[in-house]
């Protein structure tokens, strides 16, 4: 039965492993930016919870993914050719 809950947990990293690389594409080519950036600031959240980890870096991550998540998309970003680019002056 050990060996059952091994592969259980070796799946579900897999799939957190797919899913952060999901949300750093999507952050790298600029596609649908607060939800990509919000969506990383909690699996740091989750790391740090979860993970009983307490690093500066992790923190520091979810505070960066949290503003960029208020910044919205850059100028060369998918969003910015897909919904425009707003400038608040």
């Amino acid at each position: 039965m050990a060996h059952v809950t091994g592969d259980l947990a070796e799946t579900a990293g897999f799939i957190v492993r797919c899913v952060v690389d999901g949300v750093a594409v999507m952050i790298w080519i600029g596609l649908w930016t607060p939800l990509a950036a919000v969506s990383a600031a909690a699996i740091q959240i989750g790391v740090i919870i979860f993970g009983h980890r307490l690093d500066v870096s992790l923190l520091i991550f979810a505070a960066v993914c949290l503003s960029l998540s208020l910044l919205g998309p850059g100028a060369w970003s998918f969003d910015a050719r897909l919904f425009g680019r707003k400038r608040i002056m």
